[in-house]
């Protein structure tokens, strides 16, 4: 028989003889640097970072309320409040020693307000630190007093406050029901009922509302010259007219609509008639027709007469 010859197969890769030679290098893991173990605070995070999500809620709630409750606590004792107050202290100290500390106040527009009283109402102390003083809150203390309208309250560095008044204007003397005598502006407010005797030129209101409805009426009179000068009074009757107090003493009576008119008719009769001089003590403009007269000592029927015809 012949021989056949077989040409063998290289041998695979998987088929090599364990040997040093082929033996399969296995994967190695690459070396870096050593980790380190975390420290014991790095653990407390992590351990009260994993109380506090949302996967425990019940100790995230009570951690918040708590914390509240604190601060809450700090608050109300007060100690907050210290606190910040020594800081300021200390910072105004500081602030005071480099020349910005209250040293002058300039006062300008105080006719009726004493310069003591409005140092007393700002509430500043010397030498305290020109930026803590608190011009708003001393704005409004001012406005607060009886003649202040208005105050404008200004840092002038280094180290001065400038204060500006707008004061009220006095108008008339309001005499109360009550008998107490104010000073009033012209709009009717009361400005004071102290030192009034100083003001006892101005005109003088009697009876209620009178204040706020005076100003026509005082400036009609004004343009009248004889009865301006024998006027000691306006009183307001029931607030609807107005009884005219002159010297004598006569009361003119005015009507409720057109006095105006009458104040003329007035006029004629004391300066062309001479009533004042007669024994009058009260006139009676209220009727378009007639003058009423009352006579000192007479019997209570006041006279009349005809306005066409002469007293």
């Amino acid at each position: 028989m012949r021989p056949v010859r077989v040409e063998r197969a290289p041998p695979s890769r998987k088929s090599l003889p364990r040997g040093r030679a082929g033996k399969r290098a296995e994967p190695q893991a690459s070396f870096g640097k050593r980790k380190k173990k975390p420290g014991a605070i790095s653990r407390l995070y992590w351990r009260v970072r994993g109380w506090l999500t949302f996967r425990k809620p019940m100790i995230a709630l009570s951690s918040g309320l708590l914390g509240l409750a604190l601060a809450a606590a700090l608050f109300v004792s007060g100690a907050v409040a210290r606190t910040i107050g020594r800081i300021e202290h200390s910072l105004d100290g500081f602030v005071a020693d480099a020349g910005f500390g209250i040293s002058e106040v300039h006062l300008s527009g105080n006719v009726h307000t004493p310069p003591e009283t409005i140092l007393a109402a700002l509430g500043f102390q010397p030498g305290q630190s020109i930026f803590g003083a608190d011009l708003q809150m001393a704005r409004l203390r001012l406005k607060k007093l009886d003649w202040v309208a208005d105050a404008d309250v200004q840092r002038r560095y280094p180290d001065a406050i400038s204060i500006r008044l707008v004061e009220k204007l006095p108008f008339a003397l309001w005499k109360s029901p009550s008998g107490t005598v104010y000073v009033v502006e012209r709009s009717g407010g009361i400005i004071s009922d102290k030192d009034v005797t100083q003001f006892s030129k101005l005109p003088l209101l009697l009876g209620d509302a009178a204040p706020a409805q005076a100003a026509d009426i005082v400036d009609a009179i004004a343009q009248h010259r004889a009865v301006d000068a024998r006027i000691k009074a306006y009183e307001r009757v029931s607030q609807r007219r107005w009884n005219l107090i002159l010297d004598g003493p006569v009361v003119v009576k005015l009507p409720e609509a057109g006095w105006q008119k009458e104040l003329d008719t007035l006029e004629h009769m004391i300066v062309d008639q001479g009533v004042l001089e007669r024994a009058v003590d009260e006139i009676d403009l209220r009727v378009p027709s007639h003058y009423f007269f009352g006579l000192k000592g007479a019997k209570p029927e006041p006279k009349h007469a005809d306005r066409g015809r002469e007293l």
